[in-house]
């Protein structure tokens, strides 16, 4: 039972001030999704925004949030629940979802939500009041991820007293966040008048008012400090003192607040602030080993209430801030009186965050500092981790700021630019860097250096660098016995690398098509990662061991296996301003397993945060695997003009970066050859399949996978006996290895060559058998992705009728499946009896052709229309070139000119 009272929106005071300015901030604009006010309690917040829904005619879900909803299920079932009471319509299968969540995994619930708002086409705003009480790190990350997958026209309003912890600054460079700070939110003259003379009764002169305006340019804030600092009569008129204050627009508070505020308040509260100011953030501990006192809590507790530009961080009154410009303005106050001390307290900051594990923070410091050889030596000791953590990128940029005549005589800071390189997928030119190591390496130890003791640690670190160079040139023996060799020497040596070591082990077991050894090691990977806090390997290892557990039919314990992986990297390592840490993986292994499941939305929404490597360019193994479940994906929904696209992308990038590739991907040409037989094209279904049909692949699932593509293709080209004795000499071999959603997938092409000889019994015979092992394992789009054929004898097993969900579900997919092919209508179909030059074509335009016809048409350019269709413009070029050769034409105009005359668009 949900309290509806939480969704009813205050009603504002008809006396309160309108915030027309304020009010034209809030408004929906291009690309915007966030407004984000945060000011102190009594800022008018909850007014502002009441005020604004009142004149707004959009639909608006509004939510007053309570310490109660900081907990993950509650806080979305009310925030689904506001908009249901809205009046948002199809939530019925998003309250299913979030009713069935298990282990805290909202992701479908939330992912219906967002396709009920996309489905629905309307605007809508959606209110969130109070959200500082929410202080759970999993609450802020799934409003981050479902903020950014919002459709179109969708708005939130977001009204906290504290900064949340969400990715805005990367909003903000996206400009998708309208900030409202409490200097926005100060009185301008006109609303300072109407709130003392219409709000307060209060009976002002205009030279007062304008006198508390001019003086505090409307910063309530400042204004309160003055009061608190007794400074309140130097705002009126006849006073003597000139104070000014300038308006928080970037530049730095005024001398007034410098000079006139700090010396009115007491010594101790002023020297608190000074002794501070160095601090990013704040808390007891660390302003007690500044200050060298232990009452710092109780001070901190004294500027709050006292509201010193001092910003809580969380609700438990533990981290704060201190407004940006006050704390600049402390800084140079510091600098200006004593600068000796200022660097001592920096260099205390420094040393408190390195102890206490905040390492990025205290590496900001050191680098604002210039400090080049605490730099150093502070990246020599936590630099490892940081890459580990997916900070590969900063480590570089780190890197860089360190003098290289410094750089070159460090082994530890080379290699650490040589992981970050690893990791930055920039392999090109990591050998000539490893040969400059070890010869460094040769000469410490030649002339004893006091560093030649950890030379052996290094040692291992190249060979475990080089065992996945080695990997990449398809030298799976060589990148076994150096892999095999670190961990001989593993247990001598200082550096953690052992959950890197096994998962390069499983990544080598895994490519030989050893699952039980690869399913070992990959599991000591997730083991050691997480001992060692390495993120991203436990990610990477879990992602790929529910990859394998997947394909050998253990559907449910590969889910566990992300669950778990999920739920371990959330809890160590996760900011919620930051964007979350993902695997490849890890996120294919879902896509691939919902999408199986028949729930394509849930296998999309973990498969959109892929697409962003894809855009901007990720490792070369990476890509095809993200491309290969994309496609599958496609396939699956009937998308198969897509699949092809995404597929052939596939290919090409697998065989031109064969090289950089550090294992071997999913067989993407057989996933390529089934979609060409969707679309009616056997011969080019057989053309795919060439190059790894005469080059078999090392991965016996790969192997398998290309060998039933080619089966497939028998049967569409009626060689039913052949295609036979292809599917019996697989059984064997995938039955031994466990193989068994490949065992499905043969049995299945097995019965449909039977049926298609009518041999009805023994095609029924397989078919049982098919449908026993996928039961066991929660396969079904296996079944509906056959051919029609196969189709409806299912439809017409008498198994599929007896009690059982999955048999249920199974039989309700294929009779949905069944109804929406029988409704579709009918493709266009073009004349194709003749040429372009004589009116008519020799050879049609393919549906997407003829989709980018239109496009062109409509004048859109090449980046548009990939944007529009979702392809990437390399591939909107190839369907132009083949559109100008059907049409015999040289560009667009004559393209178009062509095209009307042919009657393919309209004048």
């Amino acid at each position: 039972m949900l309290l509806t009272t939480k969704f009813l929106r205050p009603t504002p005071d008809p006396r309160a001030v309108r915030r027309h300015r304020l009010d034209a901030l809030l408004e929906p604009g291009q690309g915007k999704r966030l407004n984000l006010i945060v000011a102190p309690a009594g800022f008018g917040k909850t007014t502002l925004v009441s005020q604004w829904c009142t004149r707004n005619s959009t639909s608006t879900a509004w939510l007053s949030l309570d310490e109660f909803d900081d907990q993950p299920g509650q806080f979305w079932q009310y925030l689904i629940g506001a908009f249901k009471h809205a009046g948002l319509m199809g939530l019925e299968n998003t309250e299913k979802h979030l009713a069935r969540q298990q282990d805290g995994d909202l992701t479908a619930a939330i992912t219906g939500l967002i396709n009920a708002l996309s489905e629905d086409r309307n605007p809508w705003h959606l209110v969130l009041d109070d959200y500082h009480v929410i202080g759970t790190d999993a609450i802020h990350r799934q409003l981050a991820w479902f903020t950014d997958y919002l459709p179109p026209g969708i708005l939130i309003t977001l009204a906290s007293r504290t900064e949340p912890p969400l990715p805005l600054a990367r909003w903000r460079v996206r400009r998708q966040v309208q900030d409202v700070h409490p200097g926005l939110m100060a009185f301008s003259e006109d609303e300072c008048r109407a709130f003392f003379q219409d709000t307060m009764a209060m009976t002002l002169s205009e030279q007062e008012i304008r006198t508390i305006c001019r003086r505090t340019e409307g910063w309530v804030a400042a204004m309160q400090l003055s009061a608190l600092s007794g400074r309140a009569a130097a705002l009126l008129p006849g006073q003597s003192q000139h104070a000014r204050i300038v308006a928080p627009d970037g530049k730095l508070i005024s001398d007034y607040v410098l000079t006139e505020v700090l010396q009115q308040l007491p010594d101790d509260v002023t020297g608190f602030l000074l002794d501070t100011a160095c601090c990013p953030r704040l808390c007891s501990s660390l302003c007690n080993a500044l200050r060298d006192r232990d009452d710092s809590q109780a001070m901190l507790h004294r500027l709050l209430t006292q509201n010193l530009f001092l910003i809580p961080l969380d609700n438990h009154n533990e981290w704060f801030r201190y407004h940006d410009l006050f704390r600049e303005a402390l800084l140079q106050r510091l600098q200006q009186i004593d600068p000796g001390r200022a660097s001592k307290l920096q260099a205390l900051t420094i040393d408190w965050l390195l102890d206490h594990g905040h390492v990025q923070d205290a590496i900001a410091q050191i680098v604002s500092r210039k400090d080049t050889e605490r730099l150093a030596r502070v990246l020599a000791e936590h630099g490892n981790n940081l890459i580990h953590g997916g900070y590969h990128l900063p480590v570089l940029q780190w890197l860089d700021a360190i003098p290289y005549s410094q750089l070159i005589d460090s082994p530890q800071l080379q290699m650490l630019r040589i992981w970050s390189l690893f990791f930055a997928n920039r392999v090109e030119g990591l050998e000539p860097l490893l040969t400059e190591v070890e010869d460094l390496l040769d000469r410490r130890v030649a002339d004893s250096h006091p560093d030649a003791e950890g030379a052996l640690a290094i040692h291992s670190e190249i060979s475990l660098v080089r065992s996945y160079l080695a990997r990449s040139r398809n030298d799976e023996k060589n990148a076994s016995d150096l892999t095999r060799q670190v961990l001989k020497d593993i247990d001598q040596i200082q550096i953690p690398l052992k959950s890197v070591t096994y998962y390069g082990l499983g990544l080598d077991y895994f490519g030989q098509g050893e699952l039980n050894d690869a399913e070992e090691a990959l599991a000591s990977a997730v083991h050691y990662g997480q001992i060692e806090r390495k993120a991203s390997t436990v990610l990477s290892s879990g992602g790929l061991l529910a990859w394998i557990q997947y394909h050998r039919g253990d559907t449910d314990l590969a889910l566990t296996t992300t669950s778990r992986v999920r739920n371990w990297v959330d809890e160590h390592y996760a900011d919620p301003a930051q964007p979350r840490l993902i695997s490849c993986w890890q996120n294919s292994a879902l896509t691939e397993i919902y999408r199986e499941r028949n729930e394509p939305e849930l296998a999309a929404s973990y498969l959109s945060p892929l697409l962003e490597h894809v855009e901007k360019g990720t490792e070369p193994g990476q890509h095809v695997v993200i491309q290969y479940v994309r496609g599958h994906l496609a396939f699956s929904e009937g998308q198969i003009e897509l699949a092809i696209e995404l597929l052939e992308d596939a290919v090409v990038i697998g065989n031109k970066r064969r090289e950089h590739i550090l294992f071997e991907p999913p067989a993407a040409s057989a996933l390529l050859a089934r979609c060409y037989l969707a679309a009616g094209h056997p011969e080019k279904a057989m053309s795919s399949l060439q190059a790894t049909l005469k080059t078999p692949a090392t991965n016996p699932l790969n192997r398998e996978q290309n060998q039933i593509a080619l089966a497939r293709v028998q049967v569409a080209q009626g060689d039913l006996q052949q295609a036979q004795e292809t599917l019996s000499a697989l059984i064997p071999v995938a039955e031994r290895n466990a193989h068994n959603r490949h065992l499905v997938e043969i049995l299945l092409v097995y019965a449909d060559a039977l049926a298609q000889e009518h041999r009805a019994e023994e095609a029924s015979d397989k078919l049982e058998a098919a449908l026993d092992r996928a039961e066991n394992s929660g396969f079904l789009r296996l079944f509906s992705e056959e051919s029609p054929t196969l189709r409806q004898l299912l439809l017409d097993c008498p198994r599929l009728r007896t009690p059982g969900r999955w048999n249920r579900e199974l039989l309700s997919m294929l009779k949905d499946q069944q109804i929406r092919k029988s409704a579709q209508p009918r493709p266009l179909q073009l004349n194709s009896s003749a040429n372009a030059a004589g009116g008519v074509l020799a050879e049609p335009l393919s549906q997407r052709e003829q989709e980018v016809l239109g496009l062109i048409n409509q004048g859109l350019a090449n980046k548009d229309i990939a944007a529009n269709i979702n392809v990437a413009p390399a591939t909107v070029k190839a369907h132009i070139r083949n559109l100008y050769g059907k049409l015999g034409a040289s560009r667009r105009t004559e393209a178009l000119a062509k095209a009307r005359e042919l009657g393919l668009l309209e004048d």
